[in-house]
């Protein structure tokens, strides 16, 4: 055994040890208890009453509030440790530099929620400035504005203020670096960095700060602390009131600059002050309204030549030969249709379909195929003109040198939540939570499962309304031939018209109905999958949601297109649907007009309805939070207390807006044969959506965290898909929709009048079907004094030998629709690689900014550095010049002593 001296001193030792670090662990809380206590209470110098309600503000009135963390007492058995957790986190927040000061709930409105305001000192956002690569200015550019256009004259009126437009001169910029703080041009630190650049440092905080260790791992991160409800909400202030400007000492209320120069209708027709709405919301928010607002501008041009061959068909309506022979009493009034039911459709006259052919002329004429090649050039230039636009972006907005923002790459909580496997990372070599694909792969056959079977779920409900177009069809033939009161209507509402106007009514509820439940579902299935980082989550929901929206929006324009009378078979040989239901015919005039229905119909529906959704919903919400707090007034409570209340805008916010325009995008382009004018009807919304999103993004929602891109992502890809996709839909409506090649045909090969080349065409295009050959379960009951009838279709009498086969103008007509789908599809594909060839991704004269900007850059910091290096020198060798003096000085006095 040992000295039992030896063993007490040991033991003794272990004892202080042991004491020195309880006393350092409760010295410790003891200043953070002191030091949270003296943040919440500062009552010898501050009164609530005397500080302004519109302050952004620490209580001293110095320090401003960046962001902003609310929360409520929870009475449940997890109380404690989310105070724990709240204790912890807000300890390591002010460990990181950050100052805190939190609200009593006594002091806010509804008696419950405390709000934590957070500030960012000089010091911290000068580093985190720096780990971020925010490029600050060092100069200022002595490269002129690209303002002025060869028509800036005549737009002068669309303009905006010169300081609205343009708040801040252009600089070169260098990335920040605290070692070089004398090289940026810093006047005053409290607003060296813009309020967007400081809500998104402190954030970057917040999504990395650790708050506690459970089950054996690190926890981080405010978004986990969201989820876990340990907070309500976390967003950075809006800088003051939107209906008035800030008074001092507040800085310059931006908000209130957008919301009077971008958010009013009544200044709809100018331009959008996009440098400020970058300042204020962020690059990755700017870059959507660039999008859209280019997007509408150039939707300009299609609008004018749409209502340009909308207006050409209205002028030619009365001349066109096919309804003025369809009208004639003597030649349409003499034709005697077959029943377009069995049974219980009677036979009709071709003239009752008089205002149909001319409302059909209207969309189906010579200009048709001329729009849809015009339309596959606008889309290409569109695409392209956008690429340059982005370009010249990325240059005056400093993104050319820009990375994937890191919280799009960041572990999302749920992964980190789900993971029980750790692995090393191979590019950080760090250990990260790791999922096997196992455990991923019975989530994605459920997700595929799902998306497959909403899908089938789309097809469903348009057959459903196909069935119910044919079910009723019947119903309202013989009510309109019955009702007398209808007679004066039956001359331009035809069942035809009238079935295919409540299908597509119904058609449209149905898709709104399935949008609205699929879309929760989706984020449901998306989210089981456990996506590793944000950028992968938001990535597999744009898939999933595209692929049902556009099955969901699409399908049945693409049925009435492409299907739609195409299957029909002929009188006594009908196809059916299941068996009972015998297939849709189209007018005699073609499905043209019911597809400018069905589109017209769904488009205009889905985009009012868009629009008053998302101006009352958000309306609603904050009227009712509101309501339900102590006041209703706004200027009765604090800043953090208004934005508290209000909508909040989500990081999936953009995803739906981008969404909605790709949809729109759609209509614009896939199905614009059949109707000119859906370009105008866009154009038209487009200038209301605009207003819209920024009256509500302005007034509505919390700030969002500013947040960094460099184009609009993955949606390029989808509009260049559909950009290709449009043009064989366009071809195939034009050859196989409209009655443009049948005519043509006709013209050139089978018309004898040379007068009047198309004379006679209707009769050409209907066939003759012997009565006595109805079968009797298909055959009207009444007996009639006529043996024939006609219906639509290139087919052989009942006297020729092959009767009822098809002849050979059906042939011809067959080979000149697919000589036109190649001719119309290599035309256009051509003149689209040729416009992508000759138009430049970048433009020149912003390739030559960018080298102009990189080389004074460089200059810039070469002479820095050069005068750095130049005065380090200097005094180095001033001081060795006073050592030498030193030096000689103690040798002369040792001599002098000697």
């Amino acid at each position: 055994m040992g000295d039992p001296n030896v063993l007490e001193m040991v033991q003794e030792e272990e004892r202080r040890a042991s004491r020195e670090e309880r006393f350092f662990e409760v010295n410790e809380q003891d200043l953070n208890s002191r030091e949270s206590s003296f943040l919440i209470s500062e009552e010898p110098r501050f009164k609530k009453d005397e500080q302004s309600k519109d302050s952004i503000f620490f209580r001293d009135g110095i320090r401003q509030i960046d962001f902003v963390l609310s929360y409520v007492d929870d009475i449940k058995k997890e109380a404690e440790l989310k105070a724990e957790r709240r204790k912890e986190f807000e300890q390591n927040l002010r460990k990181t530099g950050l100052e805190l000061e939190i609200e009593d709930k006594m002091n806010s409105e509804d008696g419950k929620t405390y709000f934590v305001k957070i500030h960012a000192p000089w010091e911290v956002l000068v580093t985190y400035a720096e780990v971020l690569g925010i490029k600050m200015p060092i100069k200022e550019s002595d490269i002129p504005r690209a303002d002025k256009t060869p028509f800036s004259c005549m737009l002068g009126p669309l303009k905006l203020p010169r300081n609205v437009k343009h708040p801040h001169a252009e600089y070169f910029t260098a990335q920040f670096t605290r070692h070089r703080q004398e090289l940026f041009l810093i006047e005053d630190e409290s607003s060296f960095f813009p309020s967007s650049s400081r809500n998104r440092i402190v954030y970057y905080i917040l999504s990395r700060c650790p708050f506690g260790i459970e089950d054996g791992k690190k926890r981080f991160g405010i978004e986990r602390l969201l989820n876990s409800h340990t907070y309500s909400s976390a967003f950075p202030l809006h800088d003051g009131q939107y209906w008035k400007p800030s008074e001092p000492p507040n800085p310059v209320n931006e908000r209130y600059t957008l919301c009077q120069n971008w958010a009013r209708f009544s200044y709809f027709y100018k331009e959008q002050p996009f440098n400020l709405i970058r300042d204020y919301y962020g690059e990755k928010i700017g870059i959507y309204f660039v999008f859209l607002g280019f997007y509408t501008e150039m939707l300009l041009f299609a609008a004018i030549v749409g209502l340009a061959c909308f207006i050409y068909g209205l002028l030619s309506m009365h001349d066109n030969s096919s309804s003025t022979e369809i009208c004639d009493p003597e030649i349409g009034g003499q034709i005697i249709m077959c029943p377009l039911c069995d049974v219980m459709c009677d036979y009709w006259r071709l003239n009752s379909t008089c205002w149909a052919s001319k409302f059909s002329h209207l969309f189906d004429n010579e200009s048709t195929v001329f729009f849809a090649i015009f339309m596959g050039i606008w889309v290409t230039l569109f695409l392209e003109f956008w690429k340059q636009r982005q370009a010249r972006l990325e240059y005056e907005w400093d993104l050319v040198d820009f990375e994937e923002e890191q919280q799009q790459l960041q572990l999302r909580p749920e992964f980190e939540a789900m993971c029980t496997h750790r692995k090393v990372n191979a590019v950080t070599k760090e250990v990260e939570p790791y999922l096997p694909l196992c455990s991923r792969i019975p989530w994605y056959f459920l997700s595929g499962a799902t998306v497959t079977l909403w899908m089938s779920l789309v097809i469903a409900c348009m057959v459903a309304v196909i069935v119910y177009r044919l079910s009723v069809f019947a119903t309202f033939a013989s009510f309109m031939e019955s009702e007398a009161s209808l007679k004066h209507v039956r001359s331009f509402l035809t069942p035809q018209i009238t079935t295919s106007l409540t299908g597509s009514c119904l058609n449209f509820i149905v898709i709104l109905i399935l949008n609205f439940f699929y879309e929760r579902i989706s984020a449901w299935i998306t989210k089981m999958e456990i996506p590793r980082t944000h950028q992968e989550y938001e990535s597999s929901l744009t898939l999933k949601m595209f692929l049902f929206q556009f099955v969901n929006f699409y399908s049945s324009c693409f049925y009435v297109a492409f299907f739609k009378g195409k299957f029909v078979g002929y009188p006594g040989k009908y196809t059916y649907l299941f068996n009972v239901w015998r297939s849709e015919e189209c007018d005699p005039g073609g499905c043209l007009v019911e597809l400018t229905t069905q589109l017209t119909i769904i488009m205009t529906g889905k985009q009012v309805f868009g629009n008053i959704k998302e101006a009352i919903y958000p309306l609603v919400l904050n009227w009712w939070r509101r309501r339900k707090a102590r006041t209703n007034s706004e200027k009765l409570y604090s800043r953090w207390e208004q934005d508290h209340d209000l909508e909040t805008f989500g990081s999936l916010g953009l995803f739906y807006e981008y969404l909605e325009t790709v949809i729109q995008f759609g209509f614009v382009t896939l199905f614009v044969a059949s109707f000119p004018l859906a370009p105008l009807l866009a154009l038209l919304n487009n200038i209301i959506e605009i207003r819209v999103d920024a009256w509500k993004l302005t007034t509505q929602y919390r700030r969002p965290v500013a947040a960094k891109a460099h184009s609009i992502g993955v949606w390029q890809d989808i509009l260049y898909g559909m950009a290709v996709l449009s043009v064989a839909t366009n071809a195939f409506i034009v050859a196989f929709t409209s009655d443009m090649i049948p005519r043509l045909v006709y013209y050139y090969a089978y018309s004898k009048n040379a007068i009047q080349p198309m004379k006679g065409y209707v009769n050409n295009s209907l066939s003759i079907f012997l009565i006595a050959d109805f079968p009797n379960h298909t055959v009207p009951s009444e007996k009639r004094d006529f043996t024939t009838c006609r219906y639509r279709d290139y087919r052989n009498p009942p006297d020729h030998e092959e009767k009822y086969f098809h002849n050979m103008q059906y042939w011809h007509v067959l080979a000149a629709k697919m000589t036109f789908i190649i001719i119309m599809e290599h035309v256009v594909f051509l003149m689209k690689f040729l416009l992508a060839w000759m138009i430049p991704d970048v433009p020149k004269d912003v390739v030559e900014r960018i080298k102009r900007e990189k080389l004074m850059t460089v200059k810039i910091l070469h002479d820095f550095e050069l005068n750095k290096l130049k005065e380090n020198l200097r005094m180095n060798s001033s001081d060795f010049a006073k050592h030498l003096i030193i030096q000689e000085n103690k040798v002369q006095l040792a001599k002098s002593a000697t």
